[in-house]
């Protein structure tokens, strides 16, 4: 979605920020963070790695107007006064502070950066990018001591591995708004980033329609097929679903249930269930749309098509291929052990 190789942050400052809830108190920086070229290195990567493979954008949000959500105004007067940047940072982490309306919310380290040169759609533009930063990690710090003997000491610090929540807000937009990019790895307080702290929705756009059908289906096959039909039956129906998706560059609502179902009564059901998600999510699955390639791979990786027996022994579908399972596995019922049965056919072990 984004290309990253001529990024540079240009402004980077850290606060601290607590939680509302227990009554605590953000504590601010004054000056911008100075970077050698190693810690520089180290920041740019740490910062800018979970936006390389993102497949889906938001656009900012608001019940009565747009122009009213606070990070939009913020981030559009540090692009129109960079000088801006120190005192709108702050205007964010307290922002981040009047969502924390629980106990569960963490407080942490809040790094507000300026970053240009990011490539968006073969365009170059700005960023401003948000990143909490919740949990500490321990390390071993080795010192001398007045003994002139190496010693080891215990800290806590930032772990590069991953950063927990952080959004880019890009200088540029299209017919629904500003585009902005987030990564949350923490999903015990999903709201508050997403809908209470950036107020943003997925943008309306072939990526977020394949992305909410396939969550859809999967739903689907977990909460009406399987309990219905079995385990067996709900692998078909994703490795079916995987299939359609692959041979078809747009998706067709009524064809799709045409070819992945074979009783009028499970597409009424399909049917009932859309409208049910629909409701459920606040979200709109399109009768018509293009398939995302990307998208697909991603989410297809997500299906589980394994069928776990009680008996410690696990069958895995592969939903790559829909007809496996109908032509090499069979379910069956032994009188004499009073037990169900899958026998599964193969010409050799791999």
């Amino acid at each position: 979605m984004i290309k990253k190789t001529k990024a540079e942050i240009t402004k980077c400052i850290l606060h601290k920020v607590a939680n509302k809830f227990n009554s605590g108190h953000n504590v601010f920086s004054e000056e911008l963070i100075r970077f050698d070229q190693e810690s520089y290195d180290l920041m740019k990567s740490f910062l800018m790695k979970p936006f390389g493979g993102l497949t889906q954008s938001y656009r900012f949000s608001h019940h009565a107007d747009v122009r009213l959500n606070e990070l939009n105004n913020y981030a559009s007067e540090v692009f129109k006064e960079e000088s801006s940047f120190i005192e709108y940072s702050k205007n964010m982490v307290n922002h981040l502070y009047e969502q924390s309306n629980s106990a569960q919310i963490k407080t942490g380290d809040v790094l507000v950066v300026y970053i240009e040169g990011i490539e968006y759609k073969d365009v170059l533009t700005e960023a401003v990018g948000i990143f909490k930063i919740e949990n500490k990690v321990d390390f071993f710090q080795s010192y001398l001591d007045d003994n002139d003997s190496f010693d080891v000491v215990v800290q806590k610090g930032i772990s590069t591995k991953r950063i927990d929540k952080g959004c880019l807000i890009l200088n540029t937009s299209d017919t629904e708004g500003t585009v902005v990019l987030s990564v949350d790895n923490n999903n015990y307080d999903a709201q508050y980033w997403i809908k209470d702290f950036l107020a943003v929705k997925l943008a309306d756009d072939y990526n977020s329609h394949t992305k909410n059908y396939l969550e859809m289906c999967k739903e689907f096959s977990e909460e009406v097929i399987k309990p219905e039909l079995g385990m067996h039956e709900q692998g078909n129906f994703l490795a079916n679903t995987v299939d359609y998706f692959k041979e078809n560059e747009a998706v067709d609502y009524a064809t799709f249930k045409e070819e992945v179902f074979e009783e009028e009564k499970h597409k009424e059901k399909f049917d009932e269930y859309k409208k049910h998600f629909e409701t459920l999510n606040d979200v709109l699955i399109r009768n018509n749309f293009d398939v995302s390639g990307v998208v697909l791979k991603k989410e297809k990786n997500k299906l589980k098509t394994e069928i776990k027996l009680d008996t410690n022994i696990s069958i895995k579908l592969d939903v790559e291929a829909p007809e496996a399972a109908s032509e090499y596995l069979e379910r069956g019922y032994d009188e004499e052990m009073k037990m169900k049965y899958y026998k599964v056919y193969f010409n050799e072990e791999k």
